[in-house]
C-alpha cells in the first residue's frame, strides 16, 4: 500500500486524537474511498512545534602547510599563522520537557562550541549541553530562555509492533521541517552502527541527512524513537531508516536531569554471545534466539543472581531477547538499583531468577600515575584496571591488569607506538601487576627494554634500546 499523505482509515485517525491508553488496540485498514481521503494533518500539528532544527557551530584550525619549516617561519615572521576557521553542521532535535530539553542525536553536537536550536515558527534559542553519550549517540540540551514550550511526549517504545503507522519529522537536507510517513518494519535491530549500541526501530518511512535527532512519531503523537541513522549507498534514503527507541530516550533524559555527568549502564559481570541455529539444536531451543552465558565473573551480579555458563537468557521482565544486543537494552532501560527479572532457558526448561542491576565496581584503586623519566614509557597515563575503569574506557570488563589509559603527544611513548587500552604484561622480564610496580621498573637504567603488552587480546613483544 502507498501512503501519500491521505491514507488513514477513520479509526486509525481516531487513533491518533485520542489520548486513551487503550485506544489503540483496534487497528483496521481503510474500508472506503472517504477512509482513504483522511489526512494527517490534525497529528501533525499537535506535534510539529516540538520538533526543532538544530545547529552546531564548531572552531577548526587550519596548519599552513609551511608550519613548523624553519625557512618559511623566519622569512615570513608572524605573517602565517595558522588560521581557524568555523564548521557549521546542522540535524533536527524534539522537545520533550516543557523546560526546554531537548532530545537530539550526539553526532549532531559533538565538538561543537556553539549550538543553537530553531523552532518552526522562526524563534531562535542558544542551547547547552547536559549529557551527552557516544555510544547511544544520544545527547541532551537546554535552552536557554524561559518557556512554557510545546512538547511531544515520550511514549512506549515496547508497545510497537511491526506495521504500526508512523510519522518522521526533522529537517533532511536543510530544506526545513519536513513530514514523511510510514510503517514499522521492524524491531530489535542490531549491527547497525560502528557503536556498541544494538537496538534500533527501522522504519520505512523518508529520513535523510539532517533527520538525525528528529521525531519518530505514533498515531498518539507521542515519541516513539529518535532517528539516527540510515541504510544508503547513495546518501539517500531508501526506505531503511532506523531509531533509537524511545524507552532508552526516557531513561537518558531522566539521567540527564539527575544531574549525572555522564549515562551510566548497569554491570552484569557476565559475558554473552548470540544463539546460532547450531546452539540452538544442541540446547534443545525451539528457535535461535536469545543470548547465551559464555562466562560469569565472580562477585557480580550474575554470580549473586546464579547464572552459569551454558544457560540461555531468554527474557527480560517477561519481554523477549532476541540477542545480547538486546539484552543489553533491556537491562539499561530497567536501571542502576532496580532489579530484573531474567528468564533462562537450560536443559529445555524456562525459570526465571532476579537480578540486581548495580553500577561496575572499583575493586582496585586506579592509581592513575604518569610515566616520566628515560624510558619507552615516559608521557603515559597508567592506572590499575576494575571493572569500572574498563567500562569508563570501553574495554572488556573481565579485562585485568595495569592499562594504558592514555598518551601524552610527541612523548617517547607515542613515539614508540603505544595506545590508550594497551594492557602492561611485563617489562625486561618483571611481571607487571599494578602501576606502581610498572613506575618502579622503569626508574631503573636499562641498556635495553623488553616490553610485552596486550592489545586487542593479541600479545606484542618488542625490544627498545
Amino acid at each position: 500500500m502507498i501512503f501519500g499523505g491521505r491514507v488513514l482509515s477513520s479509526l486509525v485517525l481516531a487513533i491518533a486524537m485520542s489520548s486513551s491508553a487503550g485506544a489503540q488496540d483496534a487497528k483496521v485498514v481503510p474500508q472506503s474511498r472517504v477512509e482513504m481521503q483522511l489526512s494527517f494533518a490534525p497529528l501533525v500539528k499537535q506535534t510539529a512545534n516540538a520538533v526543532v532544527n538544530v545547529y552546531a557551530e564548531r572552531v577548526v584550525e587550519r596548519r599552513s602547510i609551511f608550519s613548523g619549516d624553519p625557512f618559511f617561519e623566519e622569512f615570513f615572521g608572524q605573517r602565517m599563522p595558522n588560521r581557524s576557521e568555523k564548521q557549521s553542521s546542522l540535524g533536527s532535535g524534539v522537545i520533550v520537557g516543557r523546560n526546554g530539553v531537548v532530545v537530539t542525536n550526539n553526532h549532531v553536537i559533538e565538538g561543537a562550541d556553539d549550538i543553537k536550536v530553531a523552532l518552526v515558527d522562526g524563534r531562535e534559542f542558544p542551547c547547552k549541553i547536559v549529557l551527552k553519550d557516544d555510544r547511544l549517540d544520544l545527547a541532551v540540551l537546554k535552552i536557554q530562555a524561559g518557556g512554557p514550550f510545546d512538547i511531544v511526549p515520550i511514549g512506549d517504545s515496547d508497545a510497537v509492533e511491526v506495521g504500526d503507522l508512523v510519522l518522521a519529522m526533522g529537517n533532511p537536507f536543510g530544506v526545513g521541517q519536513t513530514v514523511t510517513s510510514g510503517i514499522v518494519s521492524a524491531l530489535a535491530r542490531n549491527q547497525i552502527s560502528n557503536g556498541d549500541f544494538g537496538f534500533f526501530i527501522q522504519t520505512d518511512a523518508a529520513i535523510n541527512p539532517g533527520n538525525s535527532g528528529g521525531a519518530l512519531i505514533n498515531m498518539n503523537g507521542e515519541l516513539i524513537g529518535i532517528n539516527t541513522a540510515i541504510f544508503s549507498r547513495g546518501g539517500g534514503s531508501n526506505g531503511v531508516g532506523f531509531a533509537i527507541p524511545a524507552n532508552l530516550v526516557k531513561v537518558f533524559v531522566a539521567s540527564a536531569e539527575g544531574g549525572g555527568g555522564s549515562f551510566i549502564r548497569p554491570f552484569v559481570g557476565a559475558s554473552f554471545e548470540p544463539v546460532t541455529s547450531d546452539i540452538a539444536e544442541a540446547l534443545g531451543l525451539h528457535r535461535a534466539r536469545g543470548a547465551l552465558v559464555t562466562a560469569v565473573f565472580p562477585n557480580g551480579p550474575a554470580a549473586h543472581a546464579g547464572l552459569k555458563p551454558g544457560q540461555v537468557v531468554t527474557a527480560i521482565n517477561g519481554i523477549a531477547v532476541e540477542h545480547p544486543d538486546a539484552l543489553g537494552y533491556r537491562l539499561t532501560t530497567v536501571g542502576i538499583g532496580h532489579e530484573a527479572r531474567v528468564t533462562i532457558s537450560e536443559n529445555g526448561k524456562a525459570y526465571d531468577i532476579t537480578m540486581k542491576l548495580e553500577r561496575a565496581p572499583e575493586t582496585e584503586p586506579r592509581d592513575e600515575r604518569l610515566i616520566e623519566g628515560r624510558n619507552p614509557f615516559a608521557g603515559a597515563i597508567v592506572a590499575n584496571l576494575s571493572p569500572r575503569l574498563a567500562e569508563e574506557l570501553r574495554m572488556p570488563t573481565s579485562s585485568q591488569g595495569v592499562v594504558v589509559a592514555a598518551v601524552n603527544r610527541g612523548s617517547p611513548a607515542a613515539r614508540i607506538g603505544l595506545e590508550p587500552k594497551d594492557i602492561v604484561r611485563s617489562v625486561n622480564g618483571v611481571t607487571i601487576d599494578s602501576s606502581k610496580t610498572l613506575e618502579s621498573v622503569v626508574a631503573e637504567e636499562a641498556s635495553f627494554w623488553r616490553v610485552e603488552i596486550e592489545r586487542n587480546g593479541q600479545i606484542i613483544r618488542q625490544f627498545f634500546r
